[in-house]
């Protein structure tokens, strides 16, 4: 089935979107927070297929200097097709020109950016609001 790729934003439907993140599974993230962010970002791709919302992927960037790609999410059912790499390198091609372009994986995901150009950082660092989660789900370590 083909599938349809835009970065529009009026034709979105939030709770859709909200609840592909919980499908795929990423988190709960509220429709009203995803449009805050998705409207936010310089470059995003919704990905549907016959109307349904199956892929999306956001990047911030300042135009010059840095892109950082994150919110790359694909409904269980699409998983394993190819589509998070299309996404991915979707982004990255918009972010070409920057003097990098960044993001950071569920632990465990590294793996499959590392196939796509990503280089593990070995000075980045965080602060979350909830450090004990994020040490918890792997995403920070104590030292």
């Amino acid at each position: 089935m083909p599938l349809t790729w835009s970065d529009h934003l009026a034709t979105i439907n939030w709770q859709e979107l909200s609840a592909l993140y919980a499908a795929a599974p990423l988190g709960n993230k509220s429709p009203a927070s995803l449009q805050t962010v998705f409207t936010n970002s310089m470059f995003r791709c919704f990905v549907h297929e016959n109307g349904k919302l199956v892929g999306v992927g956001r990047a911030l960037a300042d135009g010059v200097d840095c892109s950082y790609i994150c919110d790359i999410a694909v409904l269980p059912t699409h998983q394993g097709t190819g589509l998070g790499k299309q996404i991915v390198s979707h982004l990255v091609g918009l972010s070409r020109g920057h003097r990098k372009i960044i993001l950071y994986a569920v632990p465990g995901k590294e793996g499959f950016y590392r196939k796509l150009g990503f280089r593990r950082m070995t000075t980045a660092m965080a602060i979350f609001d909830d450090p004990a989660g994020a040490l918890a789900r792997g995403y920070i370590s104590e030292a």
